[in-house]
């Protein structure tokens, strides 16, 4: 049986990670030198996987951290429906639970199934997985692509796994990210299977290598 191989990965660290600031759609940051080191390390570890395709959102700390296997001439296309989730008001600004109460309410309300309310001028999880589903269409449509590539967002890509693996919306937090991590699935025509998640043994063994050295 022919398996689809799909790398998800979330993009580097940026500025606005570093300093605890909401980035979403509207911020179109770059990686920092720490997001650079992990996407380098990230490369190191998977340059030879043979990616019939890389696809990335249309924000450029998703595109730099995958800049490595476009530069090896991989195809490369730019997706807006794998966008971060448009946080509204919120997105520049610094959340904690002491400054921002209606934030960390709303994340709470979500996880208690009402996904269809947005944030203060911005998106809901059910519109994101609208947004996302042409996507999903195009890439289980393109079966000649048998191995991809796929750098998006944090809460974009827990609510694109929902809908891979058939999880309940109000469950995207199962799924926890990191900055430049890997949940590596198998699709087999007719499921996901997880094979690695959250997975950062990429940037933790080359941690190792430098205590021991």
């Amino acid at each position: 049986m022919s398996i689809k191989k799909v790398y998800l990965i979330r993009h580097g660290q940026t500025d606005f990670n570093l300093q605890g600031i909401v980035q979403g759609s509207g911020i179109d940051a770059d990686l920092n030198a720490e997001g650079r080191r992990q996407a380098a390390l990230f490369f190191e570890q998977y340059k030879d996987v043979p990616f019939d395709k890389v696809y990335t959102s249309s924000l450029k700390r998703s595109i730099q951290s995958v800049q490595g296997f476009i530069d090896l001439g991989i195809p490369h296309e730019r997706h807006a429906e794998l966008n971060e989730i448009s946080w509204g008001t919120r997105e520049g600004t610094r959340i904690t639970p002491e400054e921002d109460a209606y934030y960390f309410d709303l994340l709470q309300r979500w996880r208690d199934g009402e996904t269809g309310i947005p944030i203060e001028g911005g998106e809901s999880p059910e519109l994101v997985t609208a947004r996302q589903q042409p996507f999903i269409d195009l890439m289980l449509r393109r079966t000649e692509e048998t191995t991809i590539l796929i750098c998006m967002h944090g809460r974009a890509m827990r609510i694109l796994l929902t809908q891979l693996l058939h999880y309940p919306l109000r469950c995207m937090d199962t799924f926890q990210h990191e900055n430049l991590c890997l949940y590596q699935l198998d699709f087999t025509g007719s499921m996901f299977a997880v094979k690695k998640y959250c997975d950062v043994a990429h940037l933790q063994a080359a941690e190792l290598k430098n205590v021991v050295n």
